[in-house]
Order: structure tokens, then sequence, then C-alpha cells
């Protein structure tokens, strides 16, 4: 009857334990000989002796063990982050809930999707190309203290980037009364990234503050604390054409410990409370049909122009200025001077021509602006 049992677990040893491991497993073998043989000393506690084991009994014993080990390990799948391509992971803009006064929305049960290769141990971050629109895609790295910005390094400037849809406006209901931020789709404080456009998208003070900035706060504590990594990845969300997002979904999910530090899949809305905004353009006005109140008359300024620009509120003419803090020459932004401007000391000011005379800045005799 030894000689049957034996027989059995070659048998069941050539099968390569098919069905259990699948295709995630390079090795199933070492599972089999595990299974079999802690399934064997069972047998043997629950008999007299090996003799009393008959092959049957041993067949029975290791099948039911691999479809239990079989239920286990589908559990165990449907707890971690979908594979990439999971349409039900991703924001999709008409499944998104309208903004309701929460700064965001959560998706897929707040399981995010990360395949193998991103849930890395590994620092790194990558960004996509900007599209033939100018726009940011999504940006995808996995945070830890390797990419985080140093204790002494400092914060640079990012003035210089203008993202698709930059059209600035100012009014009273805006905390620090300007609608747009340069939105970090990393942020800073993980990346140590500054005036990197492909990182940079046109977002609402209030999407900035109280939509994204929570959740990397989170992420930061917990690599601080940890050391540990986090797969990270931000998406902005475009309705068609239009040059600003409708919002960025935010994946996280902590690799070292499977998710139980951080994991978390939302989306944060684009909006900013008491303010409406033209996605396509980037313009906007006041929620209740008035332009901008500011002290200051609004200025809209689109990226790539230095024409006079009217105002909303006063019949005075502006111009967009550029200028470096390092210099007392201002240009106009197209000016080749202004092009070779370092990013952290290239300023604007838009405003009239007398403005930056009396900042005591002189005109640039190539473009005399």
């Amino acid at each position: 009857m030894k000689k049957k049992i034996i027989i059995a677990v070659v048998c069941f040893l050539a099968l390569g334990f098919i069905g259990f491991l699948g295709s995630d497993s390079e090795a199933p073998s070492d599972a089999t000989t595990e299974i079999v043989s802690t399934t064997l000393e069972e047998l043997v506690a629950e008999n007299d002796t090996k003799e009393d084991i008959t092959d049957n009994s041993a067949v029975d014993k290791i099948t039911e063990k691999i479809q239990e080990k079989t239920t286990e390990k589908e559990t165990e799948k449907q707890n971690k982050p979908n594979s990439v391509g999971d349409d039900n992971s991703k924001a999709v803009l008409s499944e998104i809930p309208a903004y309701s006064g929460k700064p965001y929305a959560v998706i897929n049960g707040n399981i995010p999707s990360f395949n193998k290769y991103e849930l890395t141990t590994k620092g790194y971050e990558t960004y996509a190309s900007l599209d033939s629109l100018g726009r940011c895609g999504g940006a995808v790295a996995s945070c830890g203290r390797e990419i985080m910005p140093g204790i002494d390094e400092e914060r640079g400037s990012i003035s210089a980037v203008k993202p698709s849809g930059w059209v600035q406006a100012q009014y009273d209901c805006v905390s620090g009364k300007y609608l747009y931020n340069r939105c970090h789709l990393i942020g800073w404080q993980l990346s140590a990234e500054n005036a990197n456009k492909r990182n940079l998208i046109t977002g609402t003070r209030y999407m900035n503050t109280e939509g994204m900035l929570p959740f990397e706060n989170m992420v930061a504590d917990y690599i601080k604390e940890t050391g540990n990594h986090v797969a990270y990845r931000i998406t902005p969300v475009y309705n068609g054409s239009d040059l600003v997002a409708s919002g960025v979904q935010m994946e996280a999910y902590s690799v070292e410990d499977d998710g139980e530090g951080i994991c978390f899949n939302v989306y944060c809305y684009n909006v900013q409370p008491g303010v409406t905004i033209d996605y396509s353009t980037g313009r906007s006005w006041s929620a209740s049909g008035s332009v901008a109140t500011t002290k200051k008359p609004v200025v809209a300024v689109t990226p790539t122009t230095e024409k006079q620009v009217e105002t909303t509120q006063a019949s005075v003419t502006y111009n967009t200025y550029a200028y470096s803090s390092k210099s007392d020459k201002f240009h106009y932004p197209s000016c080749r001077y202004a092009k070779t401007i370092k990013a952290e000391n290239y300023c604007e000011y838009t405003g009239d021509r007398q403005g930056m005379l009396d900042k005591g800045y002189s005109p640039c005799k190539n473009c005399n602006p």
C-alpha cells in the first residue's frame, strides 16, 4: 500500500499542480510538494499506520486541499489591485457623480489599478508627453525617499510654465484671490519636480488644496514614517478637446505592506465654489453671472500671446510683460531675450507699461515693449 501512496504522490507532482497556482507562479512543483507532504502527514496522524492509508483516500484528501488552496488564491486576487486596463478602475467622465459639495469622489470601491511592474520598491517617476493641444497626460511613480526632495532642498519657481487653459482671474471668494494654481500631478513634496511642464496642469485653488493636497500629504507622511514605497498615479480627465481638465484621478497603493498603509482611488473635481468655468478655454466668471469681483481689474491672458487684452471691469488696456528678477529690463514674452531668462528668475507682469517703469524697469531695446 505504501507503494501505491508513492505512485499517487509522483502522479500529483507530475501534474505540476495545474489549476492551483496558474500563470502567476514560476515554480508550481514547490507548492505541490508542500501540499502533498502536509496532506500525507495529516493522513498518517489520522490512521494507525501508513499501511492503513489507501491510494483513494490519499487522492481524495490531496484533491480537497488543492480546492481549498485554489479558493484562497482567488480570494487573495480579489483583494489585490485590479490589473491595468480594467475599465472599472479608470475614471470615465460620464460615470463620475456630479459635484455635490465634496472635493472628491471614490472610484471603483477605492481600489486602485496597478500592474506588477508598477508595484516596485525601487523609486521612479514617469510623465506622459503633452498632446497636440498642449495638455498634460498622466504621471506614474513609485514614490519613496529617494525621489522626494532633500531635507535642505528648496522649492523652485514654476511661474514660467503656462499649462493648457491657463486664463488666470481673481475672485474675492477664492482663498488668495487667484482662481488657478499650477497644480502638480505628482506633488513637489513627493517628486521634487519644479517647472516640469508635463507635470503641471491648470487647476483651481479648491481642487489643489481641498481635493489633491490631503491625499498627497497622506502619502508623504506615510513614506516619511515607514520608509516604504507607494505606487502613485495621477490622471487628468478631459471632456473632448477641453483645455482644462474636469478633474484628476488619484491612485495610490503602498507596496511593502500590500496596501495596508495606503490604498485609494479617487476623483478630485476641478471646480471652484462661486465660480463658473469654461473648460474648453479656461475662461471664467462669477457663478452669479457677474464678472470677477476683485480690487484689481480682471485680466484674462492666454499662454501664447502678448497682445493687448481688454479687461471686463475697466476701459484700460493692459499688456503682459516678461522680466527677470535678476535684471532691470522688461520684454514681451515672445522676445528672444525673454526666452533666455532662467526659469527660476522668470516673472510676468500684466498691466500698463507705466507700471513696469514705476517698478524701476526699463524697456528692452530689441522688442521695445
